[in-house]
């Protein structure tokens, strides 16, 4: 047993956990968890939990449904809203299949073989969200339909007495408590919307982090009597839900994306990464954009990027490469601003990443960078200038998808077949409702 494992089975005594929750994530990324009893974890640690992977969205088929849940005991912690009367605990999980190898359907190992694969080529990969969310007065939608956020503010609005101040702080303290550095938080553009910047990470630990993060968020809601949401696009009139990160690459301590003296201070390697995310974009959309929902953010305004672009610090590029602070060399980065609030972030960090490293591999070249609001310019100017446009819909995402020789090499081929079969499920939910805009306005007329 390691020092981690004993440390997890004396803190589980000394703190008298009563409940010790492992999680993991289906292939969408909603969060799965088992309660075991403290006695158990030392079985657990060392055998594994079993369970019947074939119930879990895309972990396993019917013939082979015998899955193993390994905690991790690097993620142990405490979990604050449970009080401490009987405290319990929260593990995230590695999935094995049977025979103790790592399965290729757990999204958490699909990041890890991508973190891997960098490893192999000398990188480390560190990651900073900024997690866009909307705080509304509850789960019931008004009396026009649409849901009631809870304040009226705008973008970095100082409310007095505010509902969304006092929520953040709170916030912000539980997620500390939990082990999750927080950078700044602050009202967001829309009605009742906010956003919480997490501190970099390594990617594997920022994915973790998401999971949890969602967790608090909810939790510190329905304590304070609101309920939050992470759909990327609930308002028609209002921005989305984005969850923009920023991605370094390191090479030992020295940030392989730095290069003084260079064209933004970007390294050929930076470039190169930049040039294969944007190369692949297209096919990973429908993993970071995954919802029906996510293309009403993307093609809806409101700063969401929906063409195929970047830029030194414009906002209007799908990649920005943030402004560069002089001697300030390892905070070299740039920032995926296309991915939602409610991706998976194990799958949609490996795509990411997976695309970047894929440029560096080839040696992609990096075209112009967007000097211009994108927005602003004509559908003509953008074909001219090479602009072209992500996925408009799921399933035009699906569709570039399945196509794809990139994504089934990230992913695995079991993780790409059932993402894809959950997707176009939902698209088929999708194209057979008729919704309240087609009666409003058809119904009078036609």
């Amino acid at each position: 047993m390691d020092r981690q494992q004993e440390f997890v089975l004396r803190t589980i005594e000394e703190r008298d956990v009563r409940f010790v929750r492992l999680w993991f994530t289906d292939v969408v990324g909603s969060l799965k968890s088992v309660a075991l009893a403290p006695a158990e974890v030392e079985g657990a640690f060392e055998e594994g939990l079993g369970f019947d992977g074939s119930s879990i969205e895309g972990l396993a088929r019917v013939f082979e449904s015998d899955m193993l849940a390994q905690p991790d005991p690097a993620t142990f912690q405490i979990l604050p809203w449970r009080g401490e009367t009987e405290a319990t605990s929260r593990m995230f999980c590695d999935i094995l299949t049977p025979d103790g190898e790592p399965s290729t359907a757990d999204p958490r190992n699909v990041l890890k073989r991508t973190l891997a694969k960098a490893a192999d080529m000398g990188f480390t990969c560190y990651t900073h969200p900024e997690i866009e969310f909307y705080l509304l007065k509850s789960q019931q939608p008004g009396p026009d339909g649409s849901p009631v956020p809870v304040d009226e503010g705008g973008y970095f609005d100082h409310v007095p007495g505010g509902v969304a101040q006092d929520f953040r702080r709170t916030a912000v303290t539980m997620l500390e408590s939990v082990g999750i550095s927080v950078e700044f938080s602050h009202h967001e553009a829309g009605p009742g919307q906010n956003e919480i910047d997490l501190r970099y990470a390594d990617a594997l630990q920022t994915a973790d982090n998401i999971m949890t993060f969602r967790t608090v968020i909810k939790e510190v809601a329905l304590q304070q009597g609101t309920y939050a949401t992470f759909m990327p696009k609930p308002f028609t009139a209002h921005p989305g839900s984005g969850m923009h990160t920023h991605f370094s690459l390191f090479e030992g301590d020295t940030n392989a994306f730095y290069e003084a003296g260079s064209e933004f201070q970007l390294s050929e390697t930076a470039r190169q990464f930049i040039a294969g995310i944007l190369k692949h974009a297209p096919e990973f959309t429908a993993v970071t954009n995954q919802f029906v929902n996510s293309y009403k953010r993307l093609w809806g305004g409101g700063e969401a990027p929906s063409y195929l672009s970047w830029g030194h610090n414009n906002r209007s590029a799908l990649v920005r490469v943030p402004l560069y602070k002089p001697g300030k060399g390892q905070s070299a980065r740039i920032e995926y601003r296309g991915i939602d609030s409610a991706a998976n972030p194990y799958l949609a960090y490996a795509v990411l990443l997976g695309a970047g490293l894929k440029g560096i591999e080839e040696g992609y070249q990096l075209p112009a960078a967007a000097e211009d609001d994108i927005w602003s310019l004509s559908s003509a100017e953008r074909r001219a200038m090479g602009h072209d446009p992500l996925p408009a819909s799921l399933h035009d995402a699906i569709r570039t998808m399945e196509d794809s020789e990139l994504m089934p090499q990230i992913l695995g081929e079991q993780v790409f077949e059932h993402f894809l079969r959950n997707k176009r499920a939902e698209w088929q939910d999708y194209r057979l409702q008729v919704t309240p805009y087609e009666l409003q306005r058809n119904l009078g007329i036609l």
